[in-house]
């Protein structure tokens, strides 16, 4: 089922890659097409916007028939200039403005003043005389066309009725207005890309404002000194300044086009261009695209990590739950044993099945034995459960290394004698005192030494080597730790197993074939108990040649040797 499971979902998270990959692609495209379309209609915007803008200043500048009728010609201008110059948001967008029409047979200019709004008599400038030439044919009736590439719009106001012969409506003066590039491209331009594209702008886009005529001619730039960009196709692209045209039938209000509209006559002289900083459209969806793949693959190695990891953990906890179910079974016939053997002498001592006072003494040190086996299993659980809620050692105090080896191998005599195990030992004189545990020390001792006892040979036999030296630590001092050394003489330990005599609740493979006792704790307390006093445990062990347990404790710094020394003695 756990293999099925993780099959399952791997083809599932197979299926997931493959729909999000066509998502992802079909998202690409609709995105690109988006923003293509989003930065074209602010381009757009932005040129409607502009050309109102021109055409509300032209037609603001323009009197109707009945005020020149009621004040006068000139007078008519003047005013509206006036009231336009007062309440424009740009009064300075034209350089120059001026009035033409006929005075006494006569082409006359008259150029508003901008300080007084008056309108005074001037000779045409050098850079008029196209216009002066193009009214003219105007007034006398020939059509001809506007000069080309100049920065000046003519607005000419018509006469309400139409010629009777020609049905044409004749122009009876123009507004020559000259668009001042300048103030364009420092004030009104930063405006309407603002409004358009946002307070970063310059950030995020380079925008490029040329005369349509002569790209190499650029009015505005946000990369200033930068060679114009007419060779590199732009994104989005939309005309400016198209010049505004008056209604023919004399009648006044707004002319197309309308600010905020998105619309783009593609009459405009300039041209605007606008890129992306971060490059073409299809670099920015590419790199999107890529990310997203990276999110959504990482989505779904995340999904399957998870699920390896869901069965890992589920193998590991069966295995666990089949390892504390045999240690639960061992445990309880390791206690049922000890049991059985005190309440069947103690019933026998009861029921005078015993007379003589050998047959007392011995049925008491059977009832004194199995204690004590019964007091070390209990012991062994208890310490177990004391190591998982991290109280491995109790309280730290100078502990003599010979005076722990002697100890051990006393209170375990009868054990060792039990078991005909001879012991040898070799204690390397003057060895520096640790500092630790004396009861958790002696306990994994003791485990040591009756793992040694059970596997160590054949019965009468065997042999245990227990020896202690100063060895040269991880910081080079000659005496930095203590090496302890349990070695036996027996079958030794299988390489397959060797890895796993560390862990809690394992037993080997002859153990349980041979039926020894044990609980499967003893080695992993020892473990806990070496490493919670900052050293290590290994094995070395050969089939046929014996095992030989190898411990080393960090020996106590130099500094507090002498009062520990003074506290053993």
């Amino acid at each position: 089922m756990l293999w099925l499971f993780m099959a399952l979902l791997v083809v599932l998270v197979c299926v997931l890659a493959v729909l999000q990959y066509r998502w992802i692609g079909e998202l690409s495209v609709t995105e690109e097409k988006q923003l293509q379309y989003d930065l074209q209609a602010a381009a757009n915007k932005l040129s409607s916007s502009f050309n109102a803008e021109l055409s509300a200043a032209a037609e603001g500048l323009q009197p109707s028939e009945q005020q020149v009728q009621e004040m006068g010609r000139q007078k008519a201008y003047e005013r509206r200039y006036s009231e336009w110059h007062m309440s424009a948001a740009h009064p300075r967008l034209f350089r120059r403005a001026a009035m033409v029409g006929e005075e006494n047979g006569r082409l006359a200019l008259r150029m508003f003043n901008p300080e007084t709004g008056a309108l005074e008599l001037v000779e045409w400038p050098a850079d008029w005389i196209p216009w002066r030439e193009f009214v003219a044919l105007r007034l006398s009736g020939v059509n001809s066309q506007r000069p080309e590439n100049s920065p000046l719009i003519d607005y000419p106001r018509f006469r309400n009725q139409p010629d009777p012969g020609s049905g044409r409506q004749e122009e009876l003066e123009w507004l020559l207005l000259d668009v001042d590039a300048k103030y364009v491209s420092e004030v009104i331009l930063p405006e309407l890309l603002t409004q358009q594209l946002g307070d970063d702008f310059r950030s995020q886009y380079r925008v490029e404002v040329s005369v349509r005529a002569d790209p190499s001619k650029v009015i505005f730039g946000t990369d200033s000194g930068r060679a114009p960009s007419s060779g590199n196709q732009a994104p989005a692209t939309a005309t400016l300044f198209d010049p505004p045209r008056p209604p023919r039938n004399g009648a006044s209000g707004q002319t197309v086009p309308v600010r905020g509209v998105s619309n783009d006559s593609g009459r405009g002289r300039w041209m605007l261009s606008v890129w992306l900083r971060d490059g073409s459209l299809e670099a920015i969806v590419a790199k999107t695209r890529r990310r997203d793949l990276a999110i959504s693959g990482g989505v779904l190695l995340l999904m399957l990590a998870t699920g390896a990891a869901l069965a890992q953990f589920s193998r590991r906890a069966q295995q666990l739950a089949q390892v504390e179910m045999e240690f639960v079974a061992g445990v309880s016939h390791e206690l049922r044993t000890p049991l059985t053997v005190i309440r069947t002498a103690a019933f026998n001592l009861r029921g005078k099945v015993a007379t003589n006072p050998s047959q007392v003494e011995r049925y008491g040190a059977l009832i004194q034995q199995e204690s004590e086996r019964l007091g070390a299993i209990v012991e062994q659980v208890l310490r177990f459960a004391g190591a998982k809620a991290g109280r491995v050692v109790q309280e730290r105090q100078p502990v003599s290394v010979a005076g722990l080896i002697e100890g051990t191998l006393q209170s375990n005599k009868g054990m060792l004698e039990d078991a005909l195990c001879e012991v040898q030992t070799h204690i390397e004189p003057g060895l520096p005192p640790i500092s630790g545990d004396s009861l958790a020390l002696r306990h994994a001792l003791q485990n040591l030494l009756a793992n040694a006892a059970k596997y160590g040979g054949a019965a009468g036999r065997q042999s245990v080597e227990i020896s202690a030296r100063a060895v040269r630590g991880a910081t080079g001092n000659k005496a930095a730790e203590i090496e302890i050394r349990v070695a036996d003489r027996g079958m030794g330990i299988p390489p397959e197993e060797q890895k796993h005599v560390f862990d809690a609740f394992f037993r080997g493979r002859k153990a349980v074939e041979d039926q020894i006792h044990g609980t499967g704790l003893g080695l992993h307390l020892v473990k806990r108990i070496v490493e919670a006093h900052g050293g290590t445990v290994s094995l070395e062990s050969e089939p046929g040649a014996g095992s030989t347990f190898i411990v080393r404790i960090p020996a106590a710094p130099a500094e507090h040797q002498d009062e520990l020394a003074h506290s053993l003695g």
